[in-house]
């Protein structure tokens, strides 16, 4: 055990480390001449047709407010007038106006992008929330802008992941701008479609009068309640937002606000007892798995799957060529076998699962002015409550929250040829978390489709029972970092972008050994909680540099080497994993070039990159791979004229597991198409076989490539104005074939799936009506596959619509 004396408990010091950021602000604002505020400060918007062009800052990148074309760095801005238009409606969609974004099913759930083949984060207004790779559905309907910016975040935001981030940018922020407004105004909207399509919204915002001050504020708020096109399944959330922003004196200004969102959905597992033929044509295996219900309480508790062996030798992990007819034990086999064609919508979801989240967001910024300096201090919290129940066998919680201050002291220097922008940061994070998880007996197979959930499959879940987790962990990390940046322009073109960080962060963890399956325990444990703590701390930096050539070309290479913490889907870091090693570094490479052109209506931009992984040993399946990762990325946005607006893309990625390529194997649940030597699969699926997939000449994943991510997407987005209130939208994503699981032995075929709308806007009030999937293309999207990826799949939606009616106030 690693032992770290603390004088104070880690709540309490960082409730004090907090205040003490907050005071230089507040000081300097009681002692400061009340001089007005820097001019320089104020930001001018340049945008194009829908704000498609990069000429906004965007401080989510570097914090320095320059525009994407001048960030050294792969960066997408996605405005609300795009996500409009093209009536974005989750994470997913994102692909079609950001490369690098193509993401995984995460059993159906939009939480987080994939970016640039693995795990990314979400930012709130630039400050990291507790990860959600599929916690609940990221609401981007709520939000005014995204922001994707594709590598580490900069230095001064703390410890991130090597692929990149989604910054949400929500609609609430917009009090800024009614702070200056003569009078409120205001929206409400309703949007129905497909399968019982429900969303009420409704926001307004406005000046208001606070004594003899001035305040800004908008509300924002959404209610939904749909059904699904997959059975068992439904949506029924409430997002809640406000935002206030004040000038408490002509050098200090105040924004503070939050978010709510309740969700109560369920994951969505899609097909099992997957094999090429159900892909290919829908051909699916029926038939029902012995009873092992024993004592007929209609559900199939731990102990009594324990009693039995329905995984055969695959226990001792054999490769799945070796798993014959043999090693399947009588009880795995499935009675009444036959075979069926399968919908798209008949999913492996039962009744009474449940996927539920409450989030709780908010932040208090404070922004003080004084001669050439902009001192902010950012507070932020976060937290949520979740619950995740699975009948096929899986289920966990979270109650977890992070709180967040940060102080950032910025300033700028300017002579006869150069501009240099100056940062430093110190700051302070705290998560507690606890986490329970629940695994072991996970069949995905047991289940026919055809037939509702039932005793055969239903089992007694540790959620329910309050016992027999895999893990239950509870504690917390304290992270104290400080962080540096400079941006140095010089007028002949050259920009060099330099950052520093350095973080330390103490981590206690305990192990409820009492909750878990005996199984599961520490060998030699009988229920004494395991307790570990450490400190573990690194550095992170980055160095860009970028030259603006004179016909509008700018050439950049950006070198980093980012500090990661591998926390869990609940933000836990368990005894296991803080033995095994909770930080680590990664690297990244890249270079490309961004252009402006045809009097600055066109713009695309051109990169290469390669980043990995350096600590092999800290890994999480969920959360943070251990990859290598290369590619090429374009994006060109081009405003035609004032009617036509277009877009295209193209990734090139391969992403490459490290540690399954330095083992030789990957551990997973092996499908029917895996067990070559097994001559019926319907042996097999009243159980699971578990075991390893081998890498190498003679097996179909020669080169541990990552499954589920195509190494070829291609894009392409328009939209018409009439210029008399109508508008036209068309967007193409073009998907190549990909494994669907890491062996690689079922093809998930290419698609090109197109969507397309039509809109009309008077002066207030205005509709718009989308087809997605317009041609009903047959496709599936790969779930969760280096390790379920051989049993499971997801079929996507056929076509759908949509309307949306808004009018404004």
């Amino acid at each position: 055990m690693i032992n770290t004396t603390f004088k104070l408990n880690p709540l309490a010091r960082a409730l004090a480390f907090g205040l003490t950021l907050s005071v230089p602000s507040i000081a300097l604002a009681q002692e400061a001449e009340s001089a007005p505020k820097d001019a320089d400060v104020e930001k001018i918007e340049v945008t194009g047709s829908l704000g498609s062009l990069p000429g906004q800052d965007v401080e989510s990148v570097f914090g320095f407010g320059k525009s994407i074309l001048e960030t050294p760095r792969s960066a997408s801005t996605i405005s609300q007038e795009q996500m409009e238009r093209f009536n974005v409606s989750d994470i997913d969609e994102l692909v079609a106006f950001a490369p690098g974004t193509f993401t995984q099913s995460f059993f159906g759930v939009a939480g987080s992008l994939d970016v640039r083949g693995t795990p990314g984060e979400t930012y709130f207004r630039g400050v990291k929330r507790l990860d959600n790779p599929g916690n609940y559905p990221t609401p981007i309907g709520a939000s005014s802008r995204i922001d994707i910016v594709r590598g580490p975040a900069s230095p001064i935001y703390g410890p991130s992941k090597i692929g990149g981030y989604l910054n949400f940018n929500p609609k609430s922020a917009r009090a800024s701008s009614g702070q200056y407004l003569e009078k409120p105004e205001g929206a409400i909207s309703y949007t129905t479609g497909s399968w019982d399509k429900s969303v009420l919204t409704a926001e307004v915002g406005g000046p208001a009068q606070v004594g003899d001050k001035t305040v800004g504020y908008y509300l924002y708020g959404e209610v939904e309640n749909s059904d699904s096109y997959y059975e068992n399944t439904q949506t029924d959330q409430t997002i809640l937002q406000a935002a206030f922003n004040i000038d408490i004196t002509d050098n200090l200004r105040v924004e503070f606000g939050g978010m709510y969102h309740d969700y109560d959905g369920n994951q969505v597992a899609g097909w099992n007892r997957l094999t090429q033929e159900l892909i290919d044509d829908g051909t699916y295996i029926t038939g029902t798995a012995q009873p092992l219900d024993t004592d007929g309480d209609g559900s199939i508790s731990h102990e009594e799957y324990g009693a039995v062996n329905i995984a055969g030798n695959s226990f001792f992990y054999v490769p799945g060529a070796a798993f014959t007819d043999d090693e399947a034990t009588a009880l795995m086999a499935l009675e009444n076998v036959g075979t069926t064609t399968l919908s798209g919508s008949q999913v492996l979801v039962a009744p009474d699962d449940q996927l539920g989240n409450e989030a709780i967001t908010f932040y208090f910024d404070t922004i003080y002015y004084a001669d050439n300096w902009e001192i902010r201090n950012q507070f932020f919290y976060d937290s949520y409550d979740n619950i995740n129940e699975n009948a096929y066998g899986f289920s966990q919680f979270h109650d977890s929250w992070v709180i967040e201050d940060k102080i950032v002291f910025a300033t700028e220097y300017e002579n006869d040829s150069l501009l240099a922008q100056f940062q430093i940061s110190p700051s302070i994070r705290y998560t507690d978390f606890l986490h329970g998880d629940d695994f072991t007996y996970e069949y995905f197979n047991r289940r026919d489709l055809t037939m509702p959930s039932s005793a055969l499959d239903r089992r007694l879940l540790s959620t329910r029972s309050g016992m027999n987790y895999d893990n239950y962990d509870e504690g917390n990390y304290l992270d104290l970092g400080i962080g540096a940046m400079t941006d140095l322009t010089w007028d002949w073109g050259l920009n060099l972008v330099l950052g520093v960080r350095y973080d330390t962060i103490d981590i206690e963890t305990t192990s409820r050994q009492d909750l878990l399956l005996p199984s599961a325990r520490i060998e030699g444990n009988e229920g004494t909680p395991v307790y570990a703590e450490d400190t573990v701390g690194g550095w992170s930096w980055n160095t860009s540099i970028s030259y603006e050539l004179p016909f509008g070309l700018i050439p950049y290479i950006t070198a980093a080497e980012q500090a990661t913490i591998v926390a869990g889907q609940g933000a836990e870091i368990g005894v296991g994993q803080l033995e095994s090693g909770a930080f680590d570094t990664s690297e990244l490479f890249e270079f490309g070039i961004k252009g402006s052109l045809l009097d600055d209506t066109l713009y695309f931009a051109l990169s290469s990159f390669e980043m990995e992984r350096t600590d092999f040993s800290s890994q999480n399946t969920v959360t943070n791979n251990t990859t290598n990762n290369k590619g090429t990325e374009f994006e060109l946005r081009w405003v035609v004229n004032e009617n036509l607006v277009m877009s295209a893309g193209y990734t090139n990625i391969k992403v490459i597991n490290l540690t399954a390529l330095e083992n030789g194997n990957q551990f997973g649940f092996l499908g029917a198409e895996d067990l070559t030597s097994l001559t019926d699969p319907s042996l097999v699926f009243g159980g699971n076989v578990i075991g390893l997939n081998l890498i190498g000449e003679g097996f179909a994943n020669t080169d541990a490539r990552k499954a589920g991510i195509p190494e070829n997407v291609y894009t392409v987005t328009a939209t018409y104005d009439f210029q008399n209130g109508y508008a036209a939208n068309l967007s193409v994503v073009d998907v190549e074939e990909v494994a669907s699981g890491f062996s690689a032995s079922v093809m998930l075929p290419a698609y090109t799936l197109v969507n397309a709308g039509v809109s009309y806007q008077a002066d207030d009030w205005s509709v718009n009506f989308t087809v997605k999937n317009l041609t009903d293309e047959r496709y599936f999207r790969a779930n969760f596959p280096d390790l379920f990826g051989s049993q499971v799949v997801l079929p996507e939606l056929p076509r759908h619509w949509s309307a949306k009616f808004a009018y404004k106030f």
